[in-house]
């Protein structure tokens, strides 16, 4: 209620002020003087508090504009290195995978040809024990002796 009242005065003062700027007329005794630079001293108060608050209103929206988007720059900044930084562990896990699947891949590899040549060791072996105490080859595998060599049709099963 005061702040309308204030308006409506200040309203009545400035229509006072600007009738007797309009006249030319200067106002006879100094206390109607005094009260009209007092009135103008408000009404100029009051405009320029409500510029400045204008402004600093301006400058706060224009600073909240620039700070939101200086946020918005560091989120994507943030993700990119976020996502640089799980690029290169992923390419860190495949090589370690990679090189475990090859060493792995030679272990099996090397198992693989000592069980063989265990095997041909065993054949070799066992042929030469049942040739020399039974004087002849007797088996279940299909051997024929051509001339000077021996042909043999094995399958080797491992589990």
């Amino acid at each position: 209620m005061t702040d309308e009242w204030t308006l409506k005065t200040k309203a009545m003062d400035i229509k006072t002020v600007s009738a007797d700027l309009l006249k030319e007329a200067c106002p006879v005794d100094d206390e109607q003087c005094v009260k009209l630079e007092k009135t103008a001293i408000k009404i100029q108060s009051w405009w320029r508090g409500n510029m400045v608050r204008r402004a600093l209103l301006d400058a706060a929206l224009g600073a909240w504009a620039i700070q939101c988007w200086w946020r918005s720059v560091q989120t994507k900044i943030v993700e990119q290195k976020r996502r640089l930084a799980l690029k290169l562990y992923t390419c860190q896990e495949w090589a370690v995978v990679k090189v475990q699947s090859y060493v792995r891949m030679w272990q099996a590899r090397r198992r693989f040809l000592q069980a063989r040549q265990a095997a041909c060791i065993i054949q070799t072996h066992w042929r030469w024990h049942v040739s020399q105490s039974q004087g002849m080859i007797h088996s279940r595998y299909d051997y024929e002796v051509k001339a000077s060599r021996l042909e043999l049709d094995i399958e080797i099963l491992m589990t």
